[in-house]
């Protein structure tokens, strides 16, 4: 059996997927994965063992410029990524049985999963941006008021129209070049009525946040067995636990002084810092032996070694900090991190910071929770609850929609 996986994304989006194919492969399956050309993306998926296909620019390239992408900048993306996948994602699922897709829209995708008449299955990592009648479009559940149904009726067709603005004219235009009718909503026939959620129940319930019948898996993991670097070993022995700052793909434009912001938190509470530079560039702001600069490393190894994590909120990375029991520090910057900043808090594993440009004050006092004997406590009981077999859920799930001959595409 062969399956492609496809996705377009930070971190949090390829990972994953390095993670189902391990265990797609240990099945018996052959497996593909088309991601972003990220030279940190193409390392991750050679350490799987698991052939990487080039789909679209680099993700580093779009996110870590001096400005943010602008409302021209997304049309010209998403036209980009259409196109990749009409084209490159055809090439590396023909003789293919499935095709997943996830990441960014990728809107495109069960286009090709059509043409080629095989199975097409959406995954996500968390429900912001999923049709509910609970919550409005970019809202965070829970955390105000939701307006009149038929209100929210209109914002989720609002939020179609959006979607179709970026997405539509060039889906439609590379359907009619191969004979295929156009779409009239491209958020929902890229969804289907039902899709994996590749998150753990703990972390993200999902029931009424979403009208879309939903089948959680839990996170996918892809296990890390590298050993910490000499030089890093040598500094959490030196003395107590520091506190790990990183924000992963993040390019942090809000925060221009965030390393010093940072490290004057940190210090404050007289604690040790270790700063993973990440895509903010993050540095050390002088040579005192409190502190410490890694790159990429292992944090399923590290986590469990330090004070605390303070981190951007990403899936990946707040579900590796719960598993190892790290109190978590979330500074929010878009899409679901303010939901995972805010289950961070509820369950009383580490606290939210309010918005995504901390100050020293205001990162010291999210600190001081975090650091507090009950949150620490509190983070190492839930970690036993999370789970670590998602990969083998959804693999499992996946063979055995195909091999029973379940309709090509997800209905």
């Amino acid at each position: 059996m062969r399956v492609v996986l496809s996705t377009w994304g930070s971190r949090g989006d390829v990972e994953p997927l390095a993670g189902l194919a391990v265990r797609l492969r240990e099945l018996g399956a052959e497996v593909r994965v088309c991601a972003p050309p990220d030279k940190e993306f193409a390392a991750l998926l050679a350490r799987a063992g698991v052939p990487l296909v080039p789909l679209g620019p680099t993700v580093r390239s779009v996110v870590t410029g001096e400005k943010p992408p602008s409302a021209a900048d997304a049309f010209r993306l998403a036209a980009e990524l259409v196109a990749a996948r009409f084209d490159t994602l055809a090439a590396a699922a023909e003789g293919c049985d499935a095709l997943l897709a996830t990441g960014l829209m990728p809107a495109g995708a069960r286009s090709v999963a059509e043409k080629l008449g095989i199975r097409y299955v959406f995954a996500c990592f968390h429900t912001f941006g999923l049709p509910s009648r609970h919550f409005p479009p970019g809202a965070r559940p829970g955390r105000q008021s939701s307006p009149e149904e038929t209100d929210l009726k209109v914002l989720w067709e609002e939020d179609a129209q959006r979607v179709n603005a970026l997405y539509g004219e060039a889906l439609n235009r590379h359907r009619a070049a191969i004979g295929m009718p156009p779409v009239d909503n491209v958020r929902d026939h890229v969804f289907t009525d039902r899709a994996l959620l590749a998150a753990d129940p703990v972390l993200v319930p999902w029931r009424d946040m979403t009208e879309l019948d939903l089948v959680q898996t839990g996170a996918w993991i892809l296990p890390d067995e590298r050993p910490l670097p000499e030089e890093l070993e040598a500094f959490l022995d030196a003395g107590a636990p520091p506190v790990y700052v990183g924000f992963g793909s993040m390019a942090m434009h809000t925060s221009p002084d965030l390393a010093r912001v940072v490290v004057r938190a940190v210090r404050a509470h007289g604690r040790r810092v270790l700063v993973a530079r990440g895509w903010a560039d993050l540095a050390l702001i002088d040579d005192r032996d409190d502190c410490f600069a890694v790159g990429e490393v292992n944090q399923q190894a590290l986590f469990g070694r330090v004070a605390a994590v303070v981190h951007h909120g990403g899936a990946g990375t707040t579900t590796t900090a719960a598993r190892a029991g790290a109190p978590q520090v979330v500074v929010p910057q878009f899409a679901d991190q303010p939901y995972m900043a805010a289950r961070v808090a509820e369950l009383g594993i580490g606290t939210a910071h309010d918005g995504p440009a901390p100050t020293a004050e205001s990162l010291s006092a999210a600190l001081g929770t975090a650091l507090s004997p009950e949150t620490r406590a509190r983070a190492r009981a839930v970690a036993g609850t999370i789970r670590t077999d998602g990969t083998t859920v959804a693999a499992e799930l996946l063979l055995d929609a195909v091999s029973r001959g379940k309709p090509p595409v997800s209905a």
